[in-house]
């Protein structure tokens, strides 16, 4: 099995959000806003290939990934949520707060994404390892 392509991927969203990251930096709220509605539409997007993938492998040993990504598209329509009520917040400390609260959600979230591709390391060094334990089985075996 050929695990480049889905690695490529990896490292081509990352760069990507990185890119939108700095990018946002400079940005007016207004411009940030369509920013965010654009990504909230890309997790959607995700999040409906993740549930159909999930679906499809429910009946396998994969469930535990399909629950997380399930857990995962909560956590997106929780944090559009968030961004519609901060929206029509007036009080500066408060504000101040939900800034604060935000920076460290997403601090979370990276830590996640980086846990989540350690494992994705993992697994597929045992999916490589078992396919050439496999295949040296069954020359072992004659067949």
């Amino acid at each position: 099995m050929d695990f480049s392509a889905p690695l490529d991927d990896l490292q081509k969203r990352a760069a990507e959000a990185k890119a939108s990251v700095q990018a946002a930096l400079t940005e007016s709220r207004d411009k940030l806003r369509q920013r965010i509605d654009q990504a909230q539409v890309d997790v959607d997007l995700a999040m409906k290939d993740a549930k159909q993938q999930a679906t499809e492998t429910a009946d396998r040993a994969r469930s535990k990934w399909a629950q997380m990504k399930a857990d995962a598209s909560a956590k997106m329509d929780d944090v559009k949520a968030k961004i519609d009520k901060r929206t029509d917040q007036i009080d500066a400390t408060r504000a101040m707060q939900d800034a604060a609260d935000a920076e460290a959600e997403a601090m979370d979230a990276l830590d996640y994404a980086s846990w989540a591709i350690e494992n994705a390391r993992l697994e597929t060094l045992d999916a490589i390892d078992a396919r050439a334990y496999a295949e040296q089985r069954a020359k072992q075996a004659g067949l």
